[in-house]
């Protein structure tokens, strides 16, 4: 048997060990509590980190602070350009709705009373006065369609104050992160600075390849689908093109989910002429974009494999939803060059020797975290 180890020495063992695992359930759950701040502040990072090319191009012909700013008010106007393009034919196609209902009941009248079946049905369960008791209950309903307003309202009204903090946020990392990175590495040695610059430099290279690649993919699939929908004659071409656009940001999925969303809508315009002509379209520019444009973008800016994508975006999306899923092809392109770089550093610990950079070669000088001169 070994030497008797001193009760001394348990009892600290055992009271480091518990202090460390309370701890650590602590800080989860200080985590868990402060979950949407944080997840705001990380969006603020992946924005921010996508500007930064934006703001150093700009930066080439006026002082960095101009520079944000001309990036930000850009970025504003994306928002209200879909507002524009987005609510006016809504509005204008549910007046003409709203206008046309005592139509389309008449219509309907009509055609029950004319067709011998619906008139049969009607006298054997009374379908007309079932329809006018719903009507008569109607206004009693009106208090739940009031209170589901509300909360509609309030989820938008909590929405907005959200996006305008993370757009503060991201004003604040824009203009300081930078001399926030370089003085954190200001504590690592020299040659440690000059490494974990590179990598955070390919970090925000390969962000900003790949948000670059998913809005030109996003407006191919909005003009592309606009197109299509404006030769067919459906309504609402503005607003189905920019939802799709939008849905398209999401990697493996968005596509499918934005193109049932647009075969619904040519169920109700020309069925099934219009849906089938869309059911073809969607089914072959999916194709295209999947084999052709999409691993352009993850294979030359991120070099992720599919499987990961679906797992990341998996991830992402349970964590912080659709803004969660959006982010998460990058984020895991961040997290591998990162781990990339860690594992390389440790090879050259233990060999001895420096190996060529995991990333690819050495940014040019006057990146994103270089010292401005």
């Amino acid at each position: 048997m070994g030497p008797d180890v001193p009760p001394s020495s348990i009892a600290r063992t055992v009271f480091t060990t518990t202090i460390t695992v309370v701890a650590i359930v602590l800080g989860l759950y200080l985590m868990y509590l402060l979950r949407k701040p944080l997840g705001w502040a990380a969006i603020a990072c992946f924005v921010a980190v996508a500007l930064s090319g934006p703001v150093a191009w700009f930066s080439r012909w006026m002082k960095r602070g101009f520079a944000i700013t001309v990036t930000l008010l850009l970025v504003l106007l994306v928002p209200v350009a879909v507002m524009a393009i987005v609510i006016p034919p809504l509005v204008r196609e549910g007046t003409h709705l709203v206008e046309k209902v005592p139509d389309y009941a008449r219509e309907f009248d009509d055609y029950v009373n004319n067709n011998e079946k619906l008139t049969r049905l009607n006298e054997e369960y009374d379908i007309t006065r079932k329809v006018q008791d719903w009507a008569n209950d109607l206004p009693s309903r009106i208090g739940d369609a009031a209170q589901l307003l509300g909360d509609v309202g309030v989820g938008f009204v909590n929405s907005i104050f959200a996006a305008v903090t993370i757009f503060i946020m991201t004003a604040f990392i824009l203009g300081s992160g930078p001399r926030w990175v370089r003085m954190l590495l200001s504590f690592q040695p020299p040659d440690r600075q000059r490494r974990f610059a590179m990598t955070l430099e390919r970090m925000s290279q390969a962000v900003g390849a790949y948000v670059a690649g998913a809005l030109l993919q996003a407006l191919i699939a909005g003009i592309t689908t606009f197109i299509v929908l404006t030769i067919l004659g459906i309504p609402f071409a503005a607003p189905l093109a920019v939802a799709t656009a939008l849905f398209d940001l999401i990697p493996m999925v968005g596509a499918t989910i934005g193109a049932v969303i647009v075969g619904i809508v040519t169920v109700f315009a020309d069925f099934p002429l219009d849906t089938i002509i869309w059911v073809i379209w969607a089914i072959v520019y999916q194709q295209v974009e999947n084999n052709l444009i999409q691993p352009r973008i993850q294979n030359r800016a991120v070099g992720i494999h599919p499987f990961g994508v679906i797992f990341a975006v998996l991830c992402g999306g349970t964590l912080l939803g659709i803004p969660g899923a959006i982010l998460a092809v990058p984020v895991a392109a961040s997290l591998q060059i990162l781990a990339k770089d860690l594992w390389q550093w440790r090879a050259e610990r233990r060999t001895g020797l420096e190996l060529p950079a995991a990333g690819g070669p050495e940014p040019p000088p006057g990146g994103t975290f270089a010292t401005p001169g």
